[in-house]
């Protein structure tokens, strides 16, 4: 079939003589001029369990027997593949123990690598589910995942080929086998890009999204042909050693559930065409097939078990095998062959890049695309810098897959880059939950609703609405528009409404529900100077009133006007459990502020309106030691007035990790200031085995109190507490159960599902 690619055609004449060149001067210096049969090798799918081929090749090579052809199927496809560019069997083997394949069922951008808007907007709306509205009707991903993650690690596995006019050019002639979704057809892949044949060959249904080649959707081969024996045939091959690593039907016993049930399903389709591919095999032909039972698609903690599996079926055939053992001299001949061969490959892959191109299907300008990529034409590039330029490309979170691949044409080696915008974007519906309890008498439950028009401007405007529901209400509307290609630049109009309450304590002890509530508008123009970092000034107003009939005895009106200076970064790897990255916040707001006369508000006798600074300054920093991780945040706040008179802006402290042992919110005032050390041990990962649940055992030590308008700040009266805590993050955010104390013997226990703390 034909594929998106070119190649070099003086690689393939210059291969060719090389080729046939060594291969002459074998057969005049070997002592026979005798043709023997060519052998070709068909690896079968099954996942995690493809390990097994790497023991069956440790075994053929052990017995001198060479592959003249390989062809493979899903996992198949890679090994094969891998073997096929002339890496060796214990080459092969690091790769697959130490790549970490199980990453791959993953496309999540971490969260350090988010742009500063993203990662606000992730932290709060955390259930991961994103999808799009078009025409008033709900638009969905066409897969749990794109390969992005599978990329990358195929990538980091072979190196960065350039596109093949013929696999046939590879040390071993290669083939790939994909299924056509629209018409549930085999395509044998034969050139082109060597990861996009591999992972066309692994894009499980619904798991993965189909890969697009020449206007075809291609999933995984082993729907049509698991076992590619008549593939092998069809290339040349002689003698055909097929290696069936498939799993067999599920007994009655195990379909009680509905996963088991498609599981079955799916295996009836593979296993009836496995079935029909061994029925092509000729006596003198080869069929092993390890011991697989116990053995899982998926869990590729069990390599080491599939590859000594592999290896031990193919020993049991080794004295059959062994008629085709060539001798040590022939043998060797070959082994030169492939690694001259490998050589070519590697001189291919050293060429320094004369261009790069771009294939988006976005808005997405190019100043942008370029800008991230940020690699530079002349310079040789390996797989680990495209991966980091993808990585980089990807991480602004506006394409469901970005991909790279190289390629020679004539005198020149072109860097192809292909963005692709998201198909159910770009008016996207996003979700969260949150739900806080002090196991005492304050819960908090919200549900999060946020809606995003893109694509409104030329260089990606868009506008956001937040609709937040439960104790805490909110709605929120933000015209983002950058305003230059690079979107270093934006503007940003927005509207809030906010209606919640908070309780006015005494000590630990609520006196008033207080209920607030107010309209905000504000116009900022920002510099994002970089990806997790920005500035931002503006103008802003506010409209608001407090209001509790019993201790405010009515409403407190507030009108409030001004300007505002703002900066940040953020790199933190996680906003609640932290164990690499930091997070800096800094606010000002000076504001005139025209207040209602009321004996909780003070104010100088005659005074109209006041004039208010307000600052807020925020800290976090991690760093990690193995499973340990040292956390430490620290945060200051004053609103600063003339004659003493008491801005309507105070400040919160109380709660956990904000000094423990209080409830939410306990302390109100004009000023703030509070700190803490924080010891995380990754209970998960270092006692409990559970390499991908980071389960988290903390202790914190805090100091903080707060002060009101016209106090100082005095250490005399600094609160100390301290905390412990068992938590993790999930796809739904953190879950968390902690115990805090004061030196006051002031205490709470918490609970916190999806919530930020």
């Amino acid at each position: 079939m034909s594929l998106l690619s070119r190649s070099n055609a003086q690689f393939r004449v210059q291969f060719s003589v090389q080729f046939w060149s060594l291969l002459l001067i074998a057969l005049l210096f070997s002592g026979t001029a005798q043709a023997r049969p060519k052998i070709g090798l068909a690896l079968g799918g099954g996942g995690a369990k493809g390990a097994a081929h790497i023991g069956v090749l440790r075994v053929l090579e052990q017995h001198n027997i060479p592959i003249d052809y390989i062809a493979g199927t899903s996992i198949g496809s890679v090994v094969a593949g891998m073997y096929a560019t002339g890496l060796t069997v214990d080459e092969i083997q690091k790769i697959m123990l130490e790549a970490s394949w199980a990453e791959g069922y993953s496309d999540r951008i971490p969260r350090e690598n988010l742009p500063w808007r993203v990662k606000q907007q992730s932290d709060q709306f955390n259930i991961p589910l994103e999808m799009g509205i078009e025409n008033n009707r709900l638009k969905m991903p066409s897969g749990l995942l794109y390969g992005q993650t599978t990329t990358k690690l195929l990538r980091k596995a072979i190196g960065e080929h350039p596109n093949f006019e013929s696999f046939d050019d590879l040390p071993i002639p290669y083939r790939a086998i994909a299924t056509d979704l629209a018409h549930y057809k085999p395509v044998i892949i034969s050139q082109g890009s060597l990861i996009a044949a591999m992972r066309a060959s692994s894009s499980v249904p619904g798991a993965l999204a189909p890969e697009k080649v020449d206007g075809l959707l291609l999933v995984d081969g082993g729907i049509t042909i698991n076992l590619p024996v008549n593939v092998v045939r069809g290339m040349g091959a002689d003698i055909i050693i097929a290696v069936d690593i498939g799993s067999g039907l599920l007994p009655m016993e195990e379909l009680g559930s509905t996963f088991a049930v498609i599981g079955q399903l799916s295996s009836f389709l593979t296993n009836s065409n496995v079935v029909f591919q061994r029925e092509l095999l000729s006596k003198g032909d080869f069929l092993i097939s390890p011991n697989i039972a116990g053995l899982s698609t998926t869990d590729w903690s069990m390599t080491n078990e599939a590859l000594a599996r592999g290896e031990a079926a193919a020993n049991e055939q080794a004295e059959k095998l062994s008629v085709l053992s060539l001798d040590d001299a022939s043998y060797h001949t070959y082994l030169m062959n492939l690694q001259a061969g490998r050589k070519l490959l590697l001189s291919r892959m050293e060429k320094p890049i004369t261009r790069i191109a771009l294939t988006k299907y976005s808005q997405v300008s190019d100043e942008l695309m370029l800008d991230r990529v940020a690699l530079e034409v002349g310079e040789k590039i390996d797989a680990m810098q495209i991966n980091a330029a993808v990585d980089r490309l990807f991480s602004i979170n506006e394409f469901q897959r970005v991909d790279a691949y190289t390629l020679l044409d004539d005198e020149e080696k072109v860097l192809q880059i292909i963005a692709e915008e998201k198909s159910w974007g770009p008016n996207l519906l996003q979700f969260g939950i949150g739900w806080e309890d002090d196991l005492d008498n304050n819960s908090d439950l919200n549900f999060n609703i946020a809606y995003t028009l893109g694509n409104l401007t030329k260089n990606g405007g868009e506008l956001r609405s937040e609709l937040k529901m439960g104790s805490q209400r909110s709605f929120d509307t933000e015209f983002y528009m950058p305003l230059d290609g690079r979107r270093n630049f934006y503007s940003s109009s927005r509207y809030n409404f906010s209606s919640f309450g908070w309780n006015y304590y005494v000590g630990n002890t609520s006196l008033a529900p207080i209920d607030q509530q107010y309209h905000s508008l504000s116009q900022g123009i920002g510099y994002n100077y970089a990806q997790p970092g920005f500035v931002e000034f503006g103008v802003t107003t506010d409209l608001g009133k407090f209001s509790d009939p019993i201790f405010l005895e009515g409403d407190i009106n507030y009108f409030t006007y001004g300007g505002y200076l703002k900066f940040g970064f953020d790199t933190l790897d996680s906003i609640n459990f932290p164990t690499e990255g930091a997070y800096f916040t800094f606010s000002s707001f000076l504001r005139k502020e025209d207040v209602d006369d009321h004996v909780v508000i003070t104010k100088q006798e005659g005074t109209d309106q006041i004039t208010s600074l307000v600052v807020d300054v925020n800290w976090k920093g991690a760093l990690k030691f193995g499973n340990h991780a040292v956390v430490a945040k620290a945060s200051y706040s004053e609103a600063f007035t003339e004659n003493n008179n008491e801005s309507v802006y105070i400040s919160y402290l109380g709660g956990f990790l904000n000094l423990s042992g209080y409830h939410k919110n306990a302390l109100t005032g004009s000023k703030k200031a509070f700190s803490a050390g924080i010891y995380q041990f990754d209970l998960g990962r270092s006692l409990l085995n559970l390499d991908d649940f980071p389960l988290y055992l903390g202790l914190s030590f805090e100091v903080g109190n707060i002060w009101q308008q016209g106090e100082s700040v005095d250490d005399k009266e600094l609160i100390f507490s301290s905390s412990t805590y068992l938590g993790t993050d999930t796809s739904l955010g953190p879950v968390a159960l902690g115990y805090g104390r004061t030196d006051d013997n002031t205490q709470a226990f918490y609970f916190y599902l999806g919530k930020n703390f």
